[in-house]
């Protein structure tokens, strides 16, 4: 198996902005999601306590549910936290990339990979929060999908963010899984992330109905 080029397929990746700009789907929760993210000081100094610069590679496609509800907050952490970067690397146009990331046989996203300075991978993490994904797991036995994804929708809503970015990179440079972001007062500046012109916006909706797909 040949190795990846990681440093190669950084400079192929998307900025945040630039994948929300192009999207067509699912922008509204991609603008929505990142906008209503809050980080708290104690996150930043988190994932920065190592002292190392790191970057988030990300699989993902704007269609993508989970990804539209989970990557909006590592991409607010990752503006505002001086050691992070991150890019969004189209999963469907990289086929070698999600092969090595599988979810047992599945090419499931988002898929977040976390590169050193030497352009090593130290570990990564997807497609969903654990909490979450054992629920899917479960209830998908009895549950119809059409029934059973806007009830993940839903959990989403609620969560906020809280329990979306597993963090930390332990001595083993393996991502433990400890929650970073949760729901804070206050606003914190960011840059301009808009849709395309023409796009579908995030309509406003009643308060606990969850963000509209």
């Amino acid at each position: 198996m040949t190795d990846l080029d990681f440093r190669a397929l950084w400079d192929q990746a998307l900025t945040y902005a630039e994948f929300v700009r192009q999207s067509t789907e699912h922008c509204a929760l991609w603008t929505g999601v990142y906008h209503l993210a809050r980080t708290p000081a104690w996150a930043l100094e988190r994932a920065c306590e190592r002292g190392q610069r790191v970057r988030l590679l990300v699989l993902a496609e704007d269609w993508c549910g989970d990804a539209s509800n989970t990557i909006p907050h590592v991409a607010k952490l990752a503006e505002q936290a001086h050691c992070l970067d991150m890019r969004i690397l189209r999963r469907d146009e990289h086929p070698e990339v999600m092969d090595r990331y599988l979810t047992g046989t599945a090419r499931a996203i988002p898929v977040v990979i976390a590169l050193d300075d030497q352009w090593h991978d130290i570990g990564h993490w997807g497609s969903r929060p654990m909490e979450l994904q054992a629920w899917v797991m479960e209830a998908r036995k009895t549950t119809p999908k059409d029934q059973l994804y806007p009830q993940v929708r839903r959990w989403y809503a609620k969560d906020k963010g809280e329990s979306t970015l597993p963090w930390g990179i332990n001595s083993t440079n393996r991502f433990q899984t400890r929650s970073v972001l949760h729901r804070s007062r206050g606003r914190s500046p960011s840059p301009e992330v808009s849709c395309a012109a023409g796009a579908p916006r995030l309509r406003r909706h009643r308060r606990g109905a969850g963000p509209r797909w």
